[in-house]
């Protein structure tokens, strides 16, 4: 079958892809208007913002645009974001099989792995990262905005929370990068968060149980007597 008539299997709503590139957007401001604040070496990066005070407006504002796709998704579609929700906390043998065998593709080999879900162990664990990230810079980030809010000792641990989430979620964000454009194989799972869709085959050794759970759906039930 050529390349242009490969069968497509829908992965993604309309809403999660939005999100998905609003969110990745706000992330790579945020990065690039707090690199300054934190060390003179890229003091060169103000021109960008006009200034400090423009970078930190300009930080302040995408920290709001950064939580909104949260609320955009459980509006537009929440059925997603609760199925992502209870695969990425639903662990089976097969997810630590995958695991195991995991850094020997990270690194463009072709190992066999057991049959993954919607969500495979590596997204899985790319998710659960997200999460605990997130909620570390979000939380410090509201401390460290309203500081008059909150305890002397809360607002004091922000700021070395903030610098360790924000670590943490750029070392995540590097390498789900590189899964998304720079793996051999990658292109499928980039087309799925642009278009929507993935190639069939791809669906089969990405996500073969979803993929068989697919097909499940579409066989005619069997009339019962």
């Amino acid at each position: 079958m050529s390349k242009g008539k490969q069968k497509m299997v829908k992965r993604f709503s309309k809403p999660v892809i939005i999100a998905h590139w609003v969110n990745a957007l706000a992330f790579f401001v945020l990065y690039i208007s707090a690199l300054p604040m934190y060390t003179e070496f890229f003091d060169w990066l103000y021109v960008l913002f006009g200034g400090p005070e423009g970078a930190r407006l300009v930080h302040r504002i995408f920290a709001v645009i950064f939580i909104l796709p949260i609320v955009f998704i459980l509006i537009a579609d929440p059925k997603s974001f609760f199925h992502w929700i209870k695969q990425i906390f639903t662990w089976r043998k097969d997810d630590i099989e995958f695991l195991k065998a995991f850094p020997k593709e990270f690194f463009g080999g072709h190992p066999k792995t057991p049959k993954q879900d919607f969500y495979n162990a590596g997204e899985k664990v790319n998710s659960l990262l997200i999460i605990v990230t997130t909620v570390m810079l979000i939380a410090s980030g509201v401390i460290m905005w309203f500081p008059q809010f909150f305890p002397q000792g809360a607002v004091m641990w922000a700021y070395p929370i903030h610098n360790i989430g924000l670590g943490l979620s750029a070392a995540v964000v590097v390498g789900h990068i590189y899964l998304s454009i720079g793996h051999p194989g990658s292109k499928a799972a980039f087309r799925g968060m642009v278009k929507g869709d993935i190639p069939e085959d791809f669906a089969k050794a990405h996500h073969g149980r979803w993929y068989d759970e697919l097909q499940k759906e579409k066989q005619p039930k069997k009339k019962t007597s």
